[in-house]
């Protein structure tokens, strides 16, 4: 019998640098969610935008958006992924967090902050990577401007599944649905790009254009507008395509110093 997951992306407007806001907004997106999804996929700073004055929020908010997404997950039998600002020690990161129903939690910190909006002098970068497994499959979440770089996406750890999580300008949609599909074909992976709609304060309009891709770069779900989209991941597809193309093993190895 296949082993298949059921994955969920929200694609919605974001209130600026308005948490409970933003949470009750999604609180009503998960509530609508089918009771046979796997995994949910929230936007990048879910909660706020992608605000380069984290210190208009309180530091409080994020440990508030950590137990929401533990309730929402715990709620759904679901895991639940998305990023947000959180202030740790007095130092601001973009955070993702995977949070599984269970309540069990692991974090990554965005590692390539987008210097053209500032954000390397707002946050700081993250230094290392996490696969996170659920139900069978590797997941191995991202940030945004990391599409960018394909180095830090390669797929050295077995994973399944590459998420991107994103406040990503529909100025630079070509762009994005492009790498999106580069990630699913070099990395032999299911690649899911989660981005919001709407418009922010500082006068960038969002289209969506979120996507599954397989592990061929087809597509299999895309929108341009508030919604929901499903998908369903098979590690048939996965194994076969694996089986009958060597390209993971014909790659070079190498490794990363910095």
């Amino acid at each position: 019998m296949s082993m298949e997951l059921k994955v969920a992306l929200l694609q919605s407007a974001i209130v600026w640098e308005m948490p409970e806001q933003n949470r009750a907004n999604f609180s009503r997106m998960i509530e609508k969610i089918s009771d046979d999804t796997d995994v949910i996929i929230l936007p990048e700073m879910f909660t706020t935008g992608f605000t380069m004055s984290p210190q208009r929020v309180s530091a409080s908010e994020g440990p508030l958006s950590v137990r929401w997404m533990q309730e929402e997950a715990a709620g759904k039998n679901a895991a639940l992924v998305g990023s947000m600002v959180f202030c740790e020690e007095g130092k601001y990161y973009n955070r993702l967090y995977f949070v599984h129903p269970d309540g069990s939690i692991a974090t990554y910190n965005k590692r390539h902050t987008f210097s053209l909006a500032g954000e390397d002098k707002v946050y700081n970068k993250g230094e290392g990577k996490i696969i996170s497994t659920f139900r069978g499959f590797n997941f191995h979440p991202l940030i945004c401007y990391d599409l960018r770089f394909p180095v830090w996406s390669r797929n050295t750890g077995n994973y399944d599944v590459l998420i991107y999580v994103a406040n990503w300008p529909k100025v630079r949609n070509e762009a994005w649905d492009a790498l999106l599909k580069a990630r699913a074909i070099e990395n032999m992976a299911y690649c899911i790009g989660v981005n919001r709609v709407g418009s922010d304060p500082n006068g960038n309009e969002y289209s969506g254009h979120s996507g599954v891709y397989d592990c061929l770069g087809d597509s299999m779900v895309f929108s341009e507008q508030e919604t929901i989209l499903y998908a369903t991941l098979s590690k048939d597809h996965i194994d076969d395509t694996r089986k009958r193309y060597n390209f993971l093993k014909d790659g070079d190895s190498f490794t990363l110093l910095s």
